[in-house]
């Protein structure tokens, strides 16, 4: 019997890129020859949605309806339907990137019909001022989309979010009661479009096993919507879900009616599970021998997990494979002035891991007692290079978002090395720590290999608290490194807590001050406050009475168990601290307010800060080391230069120099050096562009072939003016 997957994503995740699992798992099946498809439902459902059809569809169903209980906003929508069929379809061809002229005449601002978001505008004008017309096109297309959405909320479907759906049904839902409940209601006008393009791609697939992969609460019962519909349609069909829902959230499985709906539900990685599922489905593998997955046995929820199964290694999963994937049906949206938040909704983004897992694998807060997080194996870097250009020619993209939970400082500059090597031209991104080993030198190199944004946890900004959470870092150090990054011209965003337990009001507003600060030197561009959320795989979660906080509960659901609700004994209300720290930040974001008191952004009475309002400025001038470890590699990422030769004499001595004229990007400079030097240096410079050579190993040649002491030479003014155009010491 020959087995067919197909691995879908369920509404809503990404509007600009696909969610990478099904691509992940896609690659893998192909190494191993098991035919699959895959869908991002999403997309689908966006696209068919946000077209002429279907917005005729959308207003015929709600003037079905009564007005009379419409808002104001819903009825200035429905008056102006003519204005929307006219547009959407072009504005959608635009927002895919096929339409670009379209920007000059959404611009002019007569061309799109206008709702309650556009009210914003007046307020965003002066942060958009600076942006381009395809931007400003994008921002104000994106509010065109949100007020269409606002009357789908309201008129037809409440459940309905752009980047989710449902939501709410599943966000800790410790019993399955509601979400069952919603699953007997007559289909939403969502479920509808869904379910209608579900069933088109069943029978075009005809796949004996279908795998959703649930990332987010937010696709939760659209994976249960679409199992049920198969359920009842395709009955042969076996169904299993996967993802990082089910990973953090069903770990405790035990209410049998979830398995009406899904015959396996696996948990981790996915690759040697779905092998396992497959060959039982062929009748290769009994039951008992699945791997991480809950069954139904009898009448009770099975977890069967089969330890001689082993999971295989990064190196052995293959390349991601997006073929299916509508990628260019993809839409880039502009909703936030964040520029971090920008980069997730904007642009097509293949996506890669540069390791399985966090190296650092302590922080306090973070499920690091979960495989996903636990067990850290890198990928070697000539392999990641290897991907990339696979994907580029497989997507025609050139972007790459790695999604690590960190990605590993050595790894990076490997893989930035191999990137410059090869002459490769493409953009990346990723998520960090802010490590001390991230100097200037490597932010620069990560900058010529195509990095354009970094994003890290400067979470709680206090040394107390970062020790608490075990975070290995401290303010002073972040700001380093953040000046690093933003020197080689890559955008750093941070990510900011408040609410860890045991943080005081104090400290709270020391962390804001700290911030303020990072913003007004310029050694961050983007941020983002996140209230600390306790989680039961963390070891806040699991060892409460160490961190000073009660957990309010401990009964265990039989659904969902992730988020715990807990009170943190010092009895600070963090919660009414929410609205001054986001506000101040968007504002500190656009450069402005800096000299606004702290007080001035709560309407509650808040400590005075004490930090030193000069602590960010003091930190950053402190000198960094001097001396370089004989370990260290030198690299020089610069050009071949022009040599010419000629004589100077000096109080009766005549000396042979060498002058040295370089060239790169912006502009061209020289370097006079003695020829014995030159002779050194040409063969030198030559050989580190292809292979870096640590200090030690050039340090033994120059003295083998040059009269003078090696560190004298190295701290010369034309090594240092080498130094300044790219001969990087990592």
């Amino acid at each position: 019997m020959s087995t067919k997957l197909f691995l879908i994503t369920p509404p809503f995740t990404q509007l600009n890129t696909p969610y990478p699992a099904t691509a992940y798992l896609k690659g893998f099946l192909n190494t191993k020859g098991i035919a699959s498809a895959q869908a991002d439902l999403g997309i689908d459902v966006i696209n068919k949605l946000f077209s002429k059809q279907g917005l005729t569809d959308l207003f015929s169903r709600i003037e079905t309806d009564t007005e009379d209980g419409f808002s104001e906003n819903a009825q200035r929508i429905i008056a102006l339907k003519e204005e929307y069929l006219k547009t959407i379809d072009s504005v959608m061809l635009f927002l895919q990137g096929k339409n670009p002229t379209l920007s000059h005449l959404i611009c002019q601002e007569d061309f799109l019909p206008e709702a309650s978001r556009f009210a914003q505008l007046d307020e965003l004008d002066w942060a958009f001022g600076t942006m381009g017309t395809q931007d400003r096109a994008k921002h104000l297309a994106t509010l065109y989309l949100e007020d269409i959405s606002d009357l789908i909320v309201e008129c037809a479907d409440p459940h309905f979010g752009f980047s989710r759906y449902a939501e709410r049904l599943g966000r800790s839902a410790n019993s399955f009661d509601e979400l069952y409940e919603s699953l007997q209601q007559p289909y939403t006008y969502i479920d509808e479009l869904l379910i209608d393009l579900l069933h088109q791609r069943m029978e075009e697939e005809q796949p004996s096993l279908v795998c959703f992969s649930v990332p987010f609460p937010g696709n939760l019962y659209a994976a249960f919507r679409s199992a049920q519909y198969i359920k009842a349609n395709f009955p042969k069909v076996k169904i299993a879900m996967g993802g990082g829902f089910p990973n953090t959230e069903l770990r405790s499985l035990s209410d049998v009616r979830v398995m009406a709906f899904f015959d396996f539900i696996t948990l981790d990685d996915g690759e040697a599970p779905i092998e396992c599922l497959v060959e039982h489905i062929e009748g290769r593998r009994e039951l008992t021998q699945l791997k991480r997955a809950f069954v139904l046995q009898g009448d009770k929820v099975t977890y069967i997990d089969n330890a001689n199964k082993p999971d295989y290694k990064q190196a052995q999963v293959g390349t991601p494979d997006y073929t299916g994937l509508p990628l260019d049906s993809y839409i880039s949206v502009i909703e936030i002035v964040n520029p971090m938040h920008r980069m997730w909704s904007d642009g097509r983004w293949n996506k890669l891991t540069m390791a399985h897992g966090c190296y650092w694998g302590k922080c306090t807060f973070c499920d690091i007692s979960l495989d996903y997080i636990k067990i850290y194996e890198p990928v070697a870097a000539k392999l990641l290079v290897d991907r990339m250009e696979e994907l580029t020619a497989q997507t025609g993209q050139n972007g790459f978002h790695f999604v690590d939970e960190a990605a590993p400082p050595a790894l990076m500059r490997e893989v930035a090395l191999e990137i410059v090597r090869r002459k490769l031209a493409v953009t990346w991104w990723t998520n960090i720590r802010f490590e001390k080993s991230f100097t200037a030198d490597l932010c620069r190199l990560l900058k010529a290999s195509g990095c354009i944004a970094v994003s890290g946890g400067l979470e709680v900004a206090s040394d107390r608290l970062l020790d608490l959470i075990q975070k290995g870092v401290t303010v002073a150090q972040v700001a380093r490194v953040t000046r690093n990054f933003t020197e080689a011209g890559i955008m750093v965003h941070a990510y900011l807590m408040y609410g860890f337990p045991t943080q005081t009001a104090q400290e709270t507003i020391d962390s804001l001050e700290m911030v303020r600060q990072m913003f007004e030197t310029g050694v961050l561009q983007s941020g983002f406050w996140h209230q600390f959320a306790m989680t039961a795989h963390s070891p806040v979660g699991l060892y409460p009475e160490k961190f000073n906080v009660v957990k309010e509960s401990d009964i265990v659901g039989s659904f969902a168990n992730n988020d715990i609700v807990h009170i943190d004994k010092t009895g600070t209300n963090h919660d009414k601290f929410s609205f001054g720290l986001k506000k101040s930040l968007f504002n500190f974001m656009h450069g402005i307010c800096f000299d606004y008191p702290l007080q001035d952004w709560f309407e509650f009475k808040v400590p005075r800060t004490k930090i030193d309002p000069d602590y960010i400025y003091n930190v950053l001038q402190e000198e960094t080391e001097f001396t370089v470890k004989p370990t260290a590699k030198l690299v020089w990422m610069g050009g071949k230069p022009a040599v010419s030769h000629f004589t100077k004499t000096k109080k009766g001595q005549t000396y042979a120099v060498s002058s040295l004229t370089f060239h790169d990007k912006k502009e061209s400079y020289t370097i006079q050096l003695s020829q014995e030097q030159e002779q050194w240096l040409m063969p030198f410079l030559e050989n580190t562009a292809s292979k870096p050579v640590t200090f030690a190993q050039a340090k033994q040649s120059y003295e083998v072939n040059c009269s003078e002491d090696f560190e004298l030479f190295w701290y010369s003014k034309p090594i240092n003016t080498l130094r300044d155009f790219g001969l990087l010491v990592l």
